[in-house]
């Protein structure tokens, strides 16, 4: 498959229901996670719900380049990668709106299971950050190869 580079967005994932984000390691090996993402306009940017203290979070502030496609819900990537960066954004009101749109009794029902599992275990829920993710523009993917 063929790394997108040009500016085109996000549109070949208008009917995906997960999103493999790939993101690097300091050695530049890749890591590759399946998500559930939502956006309010695909051609311009995606959004991601995740953990504070993921590995992904923690290489994404150190390098915010990363690589998305269409995936199943196991992580077998079903679409053509494309290149973006990802942003940490205050914008959880508007992501909590758009995952219950898109998700429904599912996103519910998730979240009703990790609060239970996570009184269990006797641990605290954690803090959610949110990602923005825009499309990477080909001249900058030259520059940083050079």
């Amino acid at each position: 498959m063929a790394v997108q580079t040009e500016p085109k967005g996000f549109s070949a994932l208008a009917g995906a229901r997960y999103l493999s984000i790939t993101t690097f390691r300091r050695d530049g090996s890749q890591v590759s996670t399946p998500v559930w993402f939502v956006s309010d306009d695909l051609g311009r940017r995606l959004f991601v719900a995740t953990g504070a203290d993921t590995w992904k979070v923690r290489r994404i502030r150190r390098n915010p380049h990363v690589r998305v496609a269409a995936c199943t819900g196991g992580g077998k990537v079903i679409g053509d990668p494309i290149d973006g960066v990802a942003l940490i954004v205050d914008e959880g009101a508007l992501v909590r709106r758009l995952q219950t749109e898109k998700y429904g009794w599912q996103k519910w029902l998730i979240e009703k299971a990790y609060v239970l599992s996570m009184k269990v275990v006797r641990r605290p829920t954690g803090e959610s950050v949110y990602l923005e993710i825009v499309p990477r523009r080909h001249d900058e993917i030259v520059a940083r190869a050079a």
